[in-house]
């Protein structure tokens, strides 16, 4: 337990803005999922399975001031992924009705995603506010402020 712990504060703790997180997962699930179509021919499972960490890291390299964007991003990342393996080679009409049955049909992963980066981001919340609230119980109370009489 001891190692695995060591090992973990040896891994990047990049901490990203809100703009460099949705960057980050976006080009992440669109690279993952260009692989999976040269690799797999476009598994959609595949590509709901490699969505989750992605997810979680999203959610765990936010910065603290930007964690409502995790969970806002993550479904955005899903779509873009989407579009090098979805089905349909014709036109707009038959891309776009590609893309919605694949939203429909793997909705599952794309939950799942979201509720991994939504439920990361509510716990370190958590954390963080306890911390603050802490910080402010520890710190001395200030002397009260002596009143200036006005005439």
């Amino acid at each position: 337990m001891r190692r695995l712990v060591q090992a973990a504060r040896r891994m990047p703790n990049p901490r990203l803005t809100g703009i460099g997180i949705g960057l980050f997962c976006t080009a992440s699930m669109f690279v993952l999922a260009c692989v999976d179509q040269v690799v797999f021919g476009g598994s959609l499972i595949v590509y709901g399975v490699l969505f989750l960490p992605v997810s979680a890291l999203t959610a765990l390299w936010v910065r603290p001031a930007d964690l409502v964007t995790a969970p806002i991003v993550v479904p955005i990342a899903f779509v873009v992924g989407l579009l090098p393996i979805m089905e349909g080679s014709g036109g707009l009409g038959q891309r776009i009705m590609g893309l919605v049955t694949a939203l429909a049909m793997h909705a599952g992963w794309l939950y799942g995603g979201t509720l991994i980066a939504g439920v990361i981001t509510t716990v370190r919340k958590v954390r963080l506010m306890a911390r603050r609230r802490a910080q402010l119980r520890r710190r001395p109370p200030r002397p009260p402020r002596p009143r200036r009489r006005t005439a």
